[in-house]
């Protein structure tokens, strides 16, 4: 069941590092709120742009085009949690989506808290784009509440792993 989770939760997971590795790219590097406040403080805040959006959605749906092209090779059909011949992308999309505006809604609440960009606030750094993409995704799939609670405890142990090979990597900015 864990290999199955984290296999299904893939496309997930790299709509949440992608825009980490398109940081120094400037294309669509625009703030979402363009600068707006809401109750005198920004509404997501400078990190949150353009470009993390569209790149986090492509590459994401693009990780669920690839599971559905292996589902039926070998080993990916053992690990897979769904029959990805029976999903159309639309399902990789809604992953990726709920995944990168799970990050925003998590983001807002954090600039209204007064939690400056980068800082941690535990759990929900850890938790906000896995309760994003579960929500988006049960449109079309809704997993067994085992695998709910899987993804959601796993996610305080992988995001903080892999915050922190981002930054030994330089791929992440923030201080760690």
């Amino acid at each position: 069941m864990i290999w199955k989770a984290l296999y299904f939760f893939l496309p997930a997971y790299i709509a949440n590092a992608a825009p980490s590795f398109f940081r120094r790219i400037n294309f669509l590097n625009k703030p979402v709120d363009c600068g707006h406040k809401f109750r005198g403080k920004r509404i997501f805040g400078d990190n949150k742009t353009f470009k993390g959006l569209l790149v986090a959605i492509v590459f994401g749906t693009l990780m669920f085009a690839l599971q559905k092209l292996l589902f039926s090779k070998g080993i990916f059909l053992k690990i897979s949690l769904i029959n990805y011949s029976s999903y159309s992308i639309i399902l990789g999309f809604l992953l990726s989506t709920g995944t990168i505006l799970g990050d925003l809604f998590e983001s807002f609440f954090k600039r209204q808290r007064g939690i400056l960009s980068g800082k941690p606030w535990v759990p929900f750094d850890q938790t906000d784009y896995v309760i994003g993409a579960l929500l988006f995704s049960s449109i079309l799939f809704i997993p067994n509440i085992w695998t709910i609670i899987f993804l959601l405890l796993s996610s305080l142990i992988i995001h903080p792993v892999s915050h922190y090979l981002g930054f030994l990597l330089k791929i992440n900015k923030d201080e760690f």
